[in-house]
């Protein structure tokens, strides 16, 4: 009788060990876990809880180290306890019951339990063990520097890599909006836009910029009343004007100004002086990236800039409109998407222009053809196929058919495309 009472203590203490087992685990789970935005957001409403959590997740390498080495550490107590205890009852059989039990208390109580609830309700559990695991963190980190030193000179050793990042803070938003587009929590729309703004950074204006075969021109030495007639018919408020060569661009007319011009002469278009109201041409380098040419545009007012080579020639053009639209997208009516180029034809085939930007497509159709290369569909496919292909040739290239429909000289002008069923 008084050898069975004599066991209840280390009993009770392997039992209090389990608890702070599952403790430790659901913890480290939690605080792995937690939602950092979240947490940042609600410190600057002043949470002392979510300020602790941000400072523990702030050093990841220290707060694990402290947290593996509680856990170890009870874990191997509870261990040793409950083989004497099994040893007393069961004799030289005790060790291999202590196993068989205490594996199974440990996996239920210790990890699986605390861990499925910490991953369940992870902000809620960080912020409630955020000062107890401060505690542990500032009385176990000497112990674990030491520990932390000795693991990196052995991977060091090893020729693993122990410091940098692998992933920029872009990448990692990027990754983030993708995992909740999957999983449901983000719509494709707010997921292209969210990714329009992170791209912006990686695309320069040759990416979207129109084809100078594209842009339409117009003639200074045309007479007024005739070069008038043409501006007001074409559908774009911003015309380049050229003198001689179409690569000698003089100026740039805006319809505004020349609708204030028309006032002022009467309505007589022959009295427009269409090189006097020419505003000057703005040109910038293709290779300038998106995001610093927003911010230019924003700073100098304009809309319109001509895009040229490093040799100065016209290349094409970019306009603001062009920039935000690769962040909201092309518009779209409730039924079919109208992306210019791009017309369906059923069961999942499309007709498109050679000219269509491979990243439009991307965007419409939810697919992801590589753009590093080449920007239009015509481009991807010449690249691919390593020729100018003929009418009537089929290609399939990262999961998609491709076949030429319309050629005229060099260029592919139309295509038929599709999912390869390959």
């Amino acid at each position: 009788m008084i050898e069975s009472w004599g066991l209840v203590a280390p009993i009770a203490i392997i039992f209090v060990l389990l608890i702070l087992s599952g403790f430790f685990s659901g913890s480290e789970t939690a605080l792995t876990a937690v939602s950092r935005a979240r947490m940042l957001a609600l410190e600057k409403d002043g949470n002392l809880a979510a300020a602790r959590v941000n400072a523990l997740t702030a050093n990841g390498e220290k707060l694990i180290g402290a947290i593996l080495l509680g856990n170890n550490l009870v874990n191997i107590l509870a261990s040793t306890l409950a083989a004497t205890v099994f040893l007393h009852l069961f004799g030289e059989l005790g060790v291999a019951y202590a196993t068989a039990v205490m594996t199974v208390l440990v996996v239920i109580f210790s990890e699986v339990l605390p861990k499925t609830y910490a991953l369940s309700n992870p902000d809620r559990v960080a912020l409630t063990v955020s000062w107890p695991i401060r505690q542990v963190v500032r009385v176990f980190w000497p112990i674990v520097a030491g520990l932390q030193a000795i693991v990196r000179v052995i991977l060091q050793a090893l020729g693993a890599r122990v410091s940098g990042p692998l992933f920029s803070p872009h990448d990692e938003i990027r990754g983030h909006i993708d995992l909740h587009h999957q999983e449901g929590g983000v719509v494709k729309d707010d997921r292209d836009m969210l990714g329009g703004v992170l791209d912006l950074r990686e695309l320069t204006v040759d990416d979207i910029m129109v084809h100078r075969k594209n842009i339409t021109m117009l003639d200074i030495s045309t007479p007024a009343a005739e070069l008038v007639t043409q501006a007001l018919v074409s559908p774009h408020t911003r015309l380049p004007l050229y003198e001689g060569d179409a690569e000698n661009i003089i100026g740039v007319l805006h319809a505004r100004d020349l609708a204030r011009a028309l006032l002022e002469a009467g309505g007589d278009p022959g009295k427009i002086d269409v090189r006097g109201i020419a505003r000057d041409p703005w040109f910038v380098p293709e290779t300038t990236e998106l995001l610093e040419q927003l911010n230019i545009f924003k700073e100098k007012r304009e809309h319109f800039a001509l895009v040229v080579d490093e040799y100065g020639a016209l290349m094409g053009l970019i306009t603001l409109e062009d920039i935000l639209e690769e962040i909201v997208g092309e518009i779209e009516d409730e039924h079919d998407i109208t992306v210019e180029g791009l017309k369906p034809e059923g069961d999942g085939i499309w007709q498109v222009d050679g000219s269509l930007p491979i990243r439009d497509l991307n965007r419409a159709l939810d697919w992801s053809l590589p753009d590093e290369e080449a920007v239009t569909v015509a481009g991807l496919v010449i690249h691919e196929a390593q020729t100018i292909p003929e009418t009537g040739q089929v290609f399939s290239f990262h999961g998609v058919r491709f076949e030429i429909l319309e050629r005229r000289r060099n260029q592919i002008t139309r295509m038929r495309i599709a999912r390869s069923p390959d």
